[in-house]
């Protein structure tokens, strides 16, 4: 894409995917999400799980300041309320980069 657009997968206990949510499309290089959309989306649907997916349009999936603290967010909402966060991933030109497998989740 040429801007950013955020995906939010809603999953069952199962992880399987029950839905998919675009929950921002922004500007070149940066776009706006709610953990309170976020989680008013996944109670609808009664989702166990979600992941947030987002692409880089300048095709460097490191996320930045903004990914880092938005993603602290979605997962301290989300333990309180018992949705977990189980990835954040950032798609890149031809690569990506994972939240979880980089640790951090």
């Amino acid at each position: 894409f040429e801007r950013e657009k955020v995906f939010l997968l809603l999953m069952d206990g199962r992880n399987h995917m029950i839905a998919e949510h675009i929950l921002s499309e922004g500007t070149v290089n940066a776009s706006l999400i709610s953990p309170r959309e976020i989680f008013l989306t996944a109670l609808r649907n009664s989702a166990v799980y979600i992941m947030l997916l987002h692409n880089h349009p300048g095709g460097d999936p490191t996320p930045g300041r903004q990914d880092i603290l938005a993603t602290q967010q979605v997962q301290r909402a989300g333990e309180l309320i018992g949705i977990s966060l189980i990835d954040h991933i950032i798609i890149g030109d031809r690569t990506y980069y994972s939240f979880k497998e980089k640790g951090y989740l």
